[in-house]
């Protein structure tokens, strides 16, 4: 049975899943506009991981995963790019594909590799999801949450679901 919440879909209509999960509107090159995001205390802005797909839901490039901004205190559908003092935090480090996965090292999370996984649905659309431990249990990732405190990262909270049962599941990583 596959679960609404399971697959972020490149077809239909963007929306937001209780706040938290992002599944955007198709493009002509079946590039999903978000994979997973990052969260943070300080505002409403998330960075988004895109995965660039071509019509064959395969991926384009040696670097198919891609951060951009989600402007969100200003709109739904404002986004920039990553400026480079901001690569540091929520930059990628290392992509490898292998055959429909790539395995992305965000900087931030360099002990931590998350696992794209694309397919296709049976109407064709081109599907994928992120994948990671979280608390020790392979999970589906849908969100990093940046907790700030005084001129500092305070901690991480990894959320995602039990790839076994679809549990909620949250991990908090001390900085």
């Amino acid at each position: 049975m596959t679960r609404p919440w399971v697959a972020v879909r490149s077809a239909g209509i963007g929306a937001m899943l209780v706040g938290m999960l992002v599944s955007g509107a198709a493009r002509a090159d079946r590039t999903i506009p978000s994979v997973l995001f990052v969260s943070k205390s300080e505002n409403k802005n998330q960075v988004h991981y895109g995965v660039r797909l071509d019509d064959q839901c395969a991926f384009v490039g040696s670097a198919p995963v891609y951060p951009y901004w989600r402007m969100l205190e200003r709109g739904p559908n404002d986004t920039e790019p990553l400026l480079d003092r901001e690569q540091r935090a929520y930059g990628i480090e290392r992509q490898e594909i292998r055959g429909d996965t790539v395995r992305v090292t965000l900087r931030a999370l360099p002990d931590r590799p998350i696992t794209v996984r694309v397919a296709r649905a049976t109407d064709g659309a081109c599907t994928a999801i992120a994948e990671t431990t979280i608390s020790g249990r392979a999970a589906r990732l849908f969100n990093v949450h940046v907790a700030l405190g005084f001129l500092r990262v305070d901690h991480l909270v990894l959320q995602g679901w039990a790839e076994r049962d679809g549990a909620v599941m949250r991990e908090r990583i001390e900085r």
